[in-house]
């Protein structure tokens, strides 16, 4: 009997691969307002709950994601998760207690994701009852996560197909963009109440990826407008770079803004995203990403002609190598 798992998942951690933690400890204290759990020349980490941490940055020369925490319900959802991968032939490794300790969980299993992003799948996270100090009042996480992630793809029906087998993933809706002379398919999947958790990105009719790292951007909520205008200004503050300011999207209606973290991918802050009824809720496909707002910070012919043409660029060189899926690779065998 197949036991469906929907509604027992969330994005639990995110760890960053980078050599600026300089510029992410201000970026992620001083603009973005989490509170500073941990900090040494080679690690930082990041509370912006009960959570011992919720992001890590630890030194290194990727400025990537290096694994995203899916954190499941009771250890008979991780059992189900884990059978789920065995079946598939997908190698599973248990953590040491050094890399739990590092990612403030009582243990994890790691899988390769799409993209050869890391999934780490715990129970357990390591709590603090500390109180927080935090330039923000709060932020949306418990049942729902910490956030989500955006992620491009030249093979979408691979990654869809690795979040719906494995964490029965069900599909919210979907956003046709025009954006730089190419047309974007952006599809958007929830794993619980969350309006989405993952949203998988594919540009139609080309098969290439623009974006050099393994996500696009990641996505935390603040818990009111005043909290998000009030991150804004301080990350504009700080000189982090808009790559679009304040709007609101069409499907989740969550006003946000997105930033250029040290890294290069983005950080979308948002706040009052709604969650899904699941009774009534039927998918629907929308025309443009945004309602309102979501401007570039930078306008101007040779801003979008150096963006687009590095887009471009990266987009070519992702035609010389194949995109991982463990999916697509046990099948190919």
């Amino acid at each position: 009997m197949n036991q469906d798992i929907f509604g027992a998942s969330s994005m639990g951690y995110a760890l960053i691969e980078s050599q600026r933690l300089e510029r992410w400890q201000s970026f992620l204290k001083d603009g973005i307002g989490l509170h500073l759990q941990h900090a040494d020349r080679n690690c930082l980490a990041f509370r912006m709950d009960s959570h011992q941490r919720r992001i890590i940055v630890k030194r290194g020369p990727a400025e990537d994601f290096a694994a995203v925490g899916w954190q499941l319900r009771d250890q008979a959802t991780l059992n189900i998760a884990l059978q789920r991968l065995h079946a598939r032939g997908i190698t599973i490794q248990e953590s040491t207690v050094a890399q739990a300790a590092e990612r403030g969980v009582a243990r994890f299993w790691r899988v390769i994701g799409p993209k050869r992003l890391a999934i780490e799948l715990f129970v357990e996270p390591l709590t603090s009852d500390e109180p927080l100090e935090m330039l923000s009042q709060g932020f949306i996480t418990g049942e729902a996560g910490m956030g989500h992630l955006a992620i491009t793809s030249r093979r979408g029906k691979d990654m869809r197909r690795f979040w719906q087998e494995i964490f029965d993933a069900r599909h919210s809706d979907s956003i046709v963009e025009r954006l730089a002379g190419v047309t974007l398919d952006i599809e958007f999947f929830r794993v619980n109440p969350r309006h989405h958790s993952i949203a998988i990105a594919q540009v139609r009719g080309l098969p290439i990826d623009p974006i050099r790292t393994k996500a696009q951007h990641m996505n935390l909520l603040t818990t009111s407008v005043t909290e998000l205008t009030a991150a804004f200004l301080r990350c504009r503050r700080l000189g982090f770079e808009m790559a679009h300011e304040i709007g609101e999207h069409p499907n989740d209606r969550e006003q946000s803004f997105y930033v250029l973290s040290p890294s290069g991918f983005e950080i979308e802050l948002g706040w009052n995203a709604l969650e899904v009824e699941e009774a009534s809720w039927q998918a629907s496909t929308y025309q443009g990403i945004s309602l309102w707002g979501h401007k570039p910070e930078k306008l101007g012919a040779w801003n979008q002609l150096t963006t687009n043409l590095g887009n471009f660029g990266r987009g070519l060189r992702s035609l010389l190598k194949p995109e991982y899926s463990p999916l697509q690779e046990r099948h190919s065998k």
